[in-house]
């Protein structure tokens, strides 16, 4: 307990360095902007609009875009962003910004929505300060990645969203990400390496359905499912698939900085029954390129893939979106009851 308590300590401290920083990349980008930037940029913190996300081509969100924004507030904002973000949460983050390109290519005139790699929107709520409650919010098509800083420490990171369309690229086009680029290949890869190595009787308790579901969980809901967790325990697991859970948890926590990813871990473990109260459950077919589906749950958070729907070129689930979300409460908030 006692080596609990220091390590959380320690994470304090490190988050609050990170907030600081982040909180100074902020003030930045807000100062870089005009009176009519500036009003649309910078919210009250209890504003409704905070906890409004979404990861749909929506037509119209919160904040400015980038496309509204001078070279030099760009700049400004996409280092706010990396202040948030590990290098390779950043790096993910600018690649499925690029995607938007290849569909706005490829899809030509049969587009239904708006296809921008610089339609995505920036917004703070409250402010930049290391003290008091504040929060920013990044978001368009394909995601959605929301931080809520108090008292000088970042204490939220969620929702995290993320999803690409194409999940692989399979047409070549100048400038863009190579046929084969895989942004989110680890979500995927990792999970399919877990399901299929259980055995029948493993995978009788990790299969909750044949079929896969449409979407993951609350789309869009302030809160994540309170649904009870399904699947298999991690005490059913072999050591190596304890491993192999394991290392899929790490995929999505890698894109927070390192002081986010420790705190997002000792909840985790501190909370009843540990790792031991997590489990995994998967739906849809073990192969790529048929829909599936997975969930990882315990009971601090929520990670869930859906790949069913079909790219540009209508080629099967290619086409993903997946989360982690806080059971505790995202955006800093109750948890619903």
């Amino acid at each position: 307990m006692v080596c609990l308590i220091a390590g959380r300590a320690m994470a304090a401290r490190a988050r609050t360095a990170v907030a600081h920083d982040v909180a100074g990349a902020a003030t930045a980008w807000l100062d870089s902007l005009d009176a009519a930037q500036r009003t649309l940029a910078s919210k009250p913190f209890d504003d409704a609009k905070r906890t409004d996300w979404h990861f749909i081509p929506k037509p119209a969100r919160k904040g400015v875009q980038l496309r509204d924004m001078t070279e030099p507030q760009q700049a400004a904002a996409l280092a706010l962003l990396r202040s948030v973000l590990s290098q390779v949460g950043y790096d993910k983050s600018v690649a499925i910004m690029e995607l938007d390109e290849i569909l706005r290519i490829l899809e030509g005139s049969r587009a239904k929505n708006i296809r921008d790699p610089k339609r995505y929107f920036f917004t703070i709520f409250g402010t930049p300060s290391d003290a008091g409650p504040w929060a920013i919010s990044f978001e368009g098509h394909h995601l959605s990645l929301n931080f809520t800083v108090r008292d000088g420490r970042i204490v939220d990171s969620t929702p995290q969203f993320m999803g690409a369309n194409p999940a692989v690229v399979k047409t070549p086009l100048p400038n863009l990400p190579a046929v084969g680029r895989r942004v989110l290949e680890a979500e995927e890869s990792v999970a399919f390496e877990l399901v299929n190595s259980l055995d029948e009787v493993q995978r009788a308790k990790a299969v909750i359905s044949p079929e896969p579901p449409k979407e993951i969980r609350g789309a869009g809901e302030p809160q994540p499912s309170g649904e009870p967790a399904l699947g298999i325990a991690w005490g059913d697991l072999s050591a190596s698939q304890q491993s192999v859970l394991r290392r899929l948890v790490d995929v999505y926590c890698e894109s927070m900085p390192e002081e986010v990813v420790a705190e997002r871990l000792q909840v985790i473990e501190a909370a009843e029954g540990g790792w031991d109260a997590v489990k995994f459950a998967w739906a849809g077919s073990l192969k790529p390129g048929i829909g599936h589906y997975y969930r990882v749950e315990g009971p601090t958070f929520v990670i869930e893939l859906c790949n069913v729907q079909p790219d540009a070129e209508g080629n099967p689930a290619n086409h993903i979106h997946c989360m982690w979300r806080d059971r505790t409460g995202d955006f800093d908030l109750p948890a619903r009851e």
